[in-house]
């Protein structure tokens, strides 16, 4: 059933009324991961996949909540004590506090809410959660807040109430999407700019390989290489004023301060500078349709994320694997790592066989099979009904 007629049917049946729908999509990241928190370039499109709400004022004080995926439902207040037990309902709670913070003046509201964003996939259910419910609670009540400060709220909700120190980049890929496009941050500045991306056109489609794990550990290992990174950023700042992040440095400053730092904390510092300029080369190869320079990048941002990041796992190691023999363009982890998806760049007269092989030897090694969704580049929050 079509999510936006499932979301309508089920607030109709439990509010016995209609309200407004608002929708926002989860994202890909094509490179630069575990840029953002480090001041540098991520390279995001938002995806045909998303979080569908339906939202109507209830002239109360208190927000009624049902999603449709975990058929649970809860009933909290919008003061700083009524934060809700369930995790979930948090990010609503969250968002809803960020607006109040910030002076947006919003009452209680009924709502329900359905999202066929894959979790635990790293295609950011949770932004798409956030963005929809800061898009939509600012057009209800009319708030007037930029496009900006709406992804800063959903980013707030992650940093204040779900405890993972994230950085912008999910929140901004799923407020400002457009479709064809894929969108270059800096994460310092937040200046932006679209790259029109179209592979299809040039005879490639893109893909994720789910690797349907998620191994525990995600958000306490992200903030301790988030950690990591501003130690080796305030070690450099001692010699070089002007760095104020990771991206500020060279590999020549890095080298500089390694008697100074651990070689755990070192590696860490090193891929990211690394990263940061593959997003650049990856930007000049796409306005040169270079399609083959784009894939060589996305095969060295795995193996940085692998042997220095160390955020890969053995699962997302062996689709990487398969890729590579498999002749596929480019292939790398994407998101925050510890399972969830690579995504890989493939020739169109590859993929059927890529497929084929990569399900059929993950099946041998692993009893399952991954996961796989065709990527569609689309348009970010907005509002259907």
């Amino acid at each position: 059933m079509d999510l936006q007629k499932k979301v309508r049917d089920t607030f109709k049946e439990k509010f016995k009324t209609e309200g407004e729908v608002f929708t926002s999509p989860g994202r890909i990241n094509l490179i630069g991961e575990h840029t953002d928190y480090n001041g540098s370039f991520v390279f995001p499109g938002a995806i045909d996949k998303g979080m569908v709400a339906e939202i109507k004022k209830n002239g109360t004080d208190k927000v009624r909540a049902y999603s449709i995926d975990l058929n649970k439902s809860l009933e909290f207040g919008l003061n700083e004590e009524d934060i809700p037990n369930q995790n979930w309902a948090k990010y609503i709670f969250g968002v809803s506090r960020e607006i109040l913070k910030r002076g947006g003046r919003i009452e209680g509201f009924d709502t329900v809410f359905a999202g066929d964003v894959p979790l635990g996939a790293g295609m950011s259910s949770s932004a798409a959660l956030e963005s929809t419910y800061a898009f939509a609670l600012n057009k209800m009540f009319d708030l007037g807040i930029d496009k900006f400060e709406l992804a800063k709220i959903g980013q707030s909700t992650e940093h204040n109430y779900v405890d993972v120190k994230c950085g912008i980049m999910d929140q901004f890929a799923s407020v400002f999407g457009k479709k064809g496009n894929l969108m270059r941050l800096d994460c310092k500045s937040m200046e932006y700019e679209y790259f029109p991306f179209s592979p299809n056109n040039h005879g490639y489609k893109l893909v994720l390989l789910d690797t349907v794990v998620k191994h525990e550990l995600a958000s306490s290992a992200y903030n301790k290489r988030r950690e990591s990174c501003e130690r080796v950023a305030e070690e450099i700042k001692k010699n070089h004023s002007e760095v104020e992040f990771l991206r500020d440095a060279s590999m020549e400053m890095l080298n500089e301060a390694k008697d100074k730092v651990s070689e755990e904390d070192y590696m860490r510092a090193e891929y990211v500078i690394e990263e940061t300029q593959r997003v650049l080369d990856v930007c000049e190869a796409l306005q040169k349709d270079d399609y083959e320079t784009v894939g060589q990048k996305m095969y060295e941002t795995h193996d940085g994320m692998s042997r220095l990041y160390e955020v890969s796992c053995e699962e997302l190691d062996f689709l990487n694997n398969v890729a590579k023999e498999c002749g596929v363009t480019g292939s790398r982890v994407m998101g925050g790592g510890f399972g969830g998806c690579t995504i890989n760049l493939v020739k169109e007269n590859l993929y059927d066989e890529f497929i084929a092989k990569a399900k059929k030897a993950y099946l041998e090694k692993y009893d399952k099979e991954p996961k796989v969704y065709d990527v569609v580049i689309s348009d970010g929050a907005r509002q259907l009904a």
